[in-house]
């Protein structure tokens, strides 16, 4: 069948690769023969051109198509096997592929690739088209309906959103931006392309600008239900878990045994501290799903990992544990449930589980994320095995690609750091005495990840006043506005800016906090716990805004707390624990600000020693407890019998009698530290 693929512009990232005008204009007169049907002269052209850019992808897909158009059908399948060796991923790939079995009349193997093209890239309206044919003649007449409407809704759009939805698909979303932008300069608002703007800005975590886009799109189209959908995703992404839970309300209206839409209110649920009422839901869900297909199986994996994070908060480890290595059977490749046994701190390893880890650790078929997260968990395996060596290497090769990959540049912080001592000074924070809202709720937990906060958290929770909640990203959401949407990290404009801010817009931003952590707070305590680590970089606008509230700095020694965070896998953020020289970097940082805290407002925070704590229970909790304003309760002792939701990876821990096992872990791996004590240097890490 002479059918011609969705073609679009060429690879940005390919060419740049190339560095070469010359080849654009040479790609472009190649798009431009396939136009004039001189396929011949494309194929020898593409070809000439790939023995010196063998990996370029719209060479290849040229090279493809052009074969397949000239009827070369078994060479056009031997192009794109080696198409798939650079580009495994490609929408367009999958859409030569299938087009390839259609002439070959193989409708089995076309509707299995044309189903990949169009999951990849559901703007491919020649994959849905080819799908609708395709499924009426196998007598499918359900998967033909949905084919025939995504097609017609495509067909239906105008064609500048068409080729944009079809770059963004495909990952070239600058350019996809570039065209959609000038589209709605040029015709003025458009669901569809508003729509395609909020996801690129979900993706590039530009959170605002995607909730208003959406925002402007239930406005045009209440009824839109994929928009919405992901609307709901981005109110969840930025903690508005209440404004989600209303703009689901009509999708589970409309459809409430839909998996899609009950995942959602369940992450909502959690969202806001409800665990228990999620973990029936997970239940009937794994229930109502029939058959053994990838995708049963891929379904049920994601649904026992999310039934294993509500029963571990619950304190249901056991079950936990089960819904954990369910997922794991389904899914052998599935690090983040590996990794989420590992990370219940408690549990060990049998030996069939670690080979099972190594057997998918070293498998070329294992996605990179699952690979970090099997790196880890194999990491605590061999470290409760007592196989030193062997764990400090996973946990080095689990590092080393994580680093490679998230992009933490440590000058950003540091920057920071100077500003807030320039700005933040006695002189400062004395002009402005006697701002802020006068609320004494919040009690902030802070410092470095890993520090022992959670065991304070666990405390402090225990007590009949005071309210443990999560780590709350309020701060960080103020800092935000501040900051702006203009990054300069050279220069930023926060923390500068709260020299420009006047008492009310301090009180204001006081106001903000209270109101928007108070979903948060089901008990209805007079106190809450903030334990969001990172906020000590901002304790100078917590103390502005908020000058009531009490601030705990979490310590714990150097070397320990260190080693600890390169051991640990965070579920996001925190990508300064992925390297020796840039956790060993942050601490220094981190000791650099505290102390200048300390300088510009003595007394303001209560600095508590984890092994002091651990050394000295009762003592530690009345200094705590008095710092808070609190009476003294028996119960702050007895933490560990207390019932409730602990989020954090030392969830396990908080719920046993406090224990010195883990002060000294660290020396079990000092043979390979000794670059992270240099790192530290002699005043944080001074020598044996």
């Amino acid at each position: 069948m002479a059918t011609q693929p969705d073609l679009v512009s060429s690879d940005k990232n390919s060419l740049a690769s190339d560095a070469s005008a010359s080849m654009e204009a040479d790609i472009k007169a190649l798009h431009e023969l396939q136009a004039a049907g001189d396929f011949s002269a494309a194929v020898a052209g593409a070809q000439r051109l790939l023995k010196a850019h063998p990996n370029n992808r719209d060479l290849l897909l040229i090279e493809a198509h052009a074969l397949r158009m000239l009827q070369q059908t078994e060479a056009a399948l031997d192009a794109l096997d080696r198409f798939a060796e650079h580009h495994p991923n490609f929408s367009q790939m999958f859409l030569e592929r299938g087009l390839c079995h259609i002439a070959l009349r193989d409708a089995q193997a076309a509707i299995f690739n044309l189903k990949t093209a169009v999951r990849i890239n559901p703007a491919l309206a020649m994959g849905w088209r080819m799908l609708d044919g395709l499924y009426r003649m196998t007598g499918d007449a359900k998967s033909a309906e949905l084919a025939a409407r995504h097609f017609a809704h495509l067909a239906s759009l105008p064609p500048a959103i068409v080729q944009a939805k079809v770059l963004f698909g495909d990952g070239e979303i600058d350019v996809a931006e570039t065209l959609i932008r000038k589209f709605l300069l040029d015709v003025g608002d458009h669901p569809e392309a508003m729509r395609l703007l909020a996801q690129i800005g979900h993706m590039r975590n530009v959170l605002d600008d995607a909730e208003t886009l959406y925002a402007g799109v239930m406005a045009l189209v209440p009824d839109h239900d994929e928009a919405r959908h992901e609307y709901v995703q981005v109110l969840i992404a930025r903690h508005k878990f209440p404004q989600a839970r209303e703009a689901l309300e009509p999708l589970l209206k409309r459809d409430p045994r839909n998996h899609a839409h009950r995942i959602q209110a369940a992450t909502i649920s959690v969202g806001l501290g409800d665990f228990e009422s999620v973990i029936p839901e997970y239940r009937d869900m794994l229930s109502e799903i029939k058959g053994d297909t990838l995708e049963a199986r891929v379904h049920r994996a994601d649904l026992n990992l999310w039934l294993g994070h509500a029963l571990k908060t619950e304190a249901r480890t056991d079950e936990a544990i089960a819904a954990y290595m369910a997922a794991t059977t389904d899914r052998p490749d599935f690090g983040d449930a590996w990794w989420s046994l590992a990370n219940l701190k408690t549990y060990r390893f049998s030996a069939d589980s670690i080979a099972v880890m190594q057997t998918q650790l070293e498998d070329d078929a294992t996605a990179d994320v699952d690979r970090i997260h099997i790196a880890f968990a194999l990491g605590k395996a061999l470290e409760d095995a007592g196989d030193y060596a062997g764990s400090w290497a996973a946990y080095a090769r689990g590092n080393a690609m994580h680093r490679a990959s998230n992009g933490y540049i440590p000058e950003v912080f540091e920057t920071n750091t100077r500003e807030q001592k320039r700005v933040c000074t006695p002189a400062f924070f004395a002009k402005r005495d006697g701002w802020g809202l006068d609320d004494a709720a919040p009690i902030f937990v802070l410092g470095l990840p890993r520090s022992g906060s959670t065991l304070i958290e666990q405390i402090l929770a225990s007590h009949s006043m005071v309210e443990g909640t999560q780590e709350l990203p309020d701060i960080q959401r103020i800092v935000h506005e501040l900051q702006g949407r203009e990054l300069n990290f050279d220069a930023p404009r926060y923390p500068g800016v709260l020299e420009e801010l006047d008492a009310d817009a301090i009180r204001a931003f006081g106001a903000q906090y209270i109101a928007d952590t108070q979903p948060n707070r089901i008990l209805g305590r007079p106190y809450f716990i903030d334990k969001m680590p990172n906020n000590f970089r901002h304790i100078g606008l917590i103390h502005l805004i908020l000058p009531k509230a009490k601030i705990i700095d979490a310590r714990r020694d150097p070397m320990a707390c260190c080693f600890s965070n390169l051991k640990q896998l965070f579920a996001q953020g925190q990508e300064f624990t992925y390297g020796v020289e840039d956790i060993a970097r942050y601490y220094r940082t981190y000791v650099e600000l505290m102390d200048h805290w300390d300088n510009a407002l003595p007394g303001r925070v209560l600095r508590v020693q984890h092994e002091d704590l651990v050394d000295d229970l009762e003592g530690n909790v009345r200094r705590i407890l008095d710092y808070c304003g609190l009476p003294f309760e028996q119960s702050c002792l007895e933490f560990y019998k207390t019932k409730r939701s602990v989020r954090t990876p030392s969830s396990e821990q908080v719920r046993q009698p406090i224990f010195r096992d883990g002060l000294d872990q660290w020396k079990n791996f000092e043979p390979w530290l000794g670059a992270l004590r240099e790192a530290l240097g002699p005043d944080l890490a001074p020598a044996k």
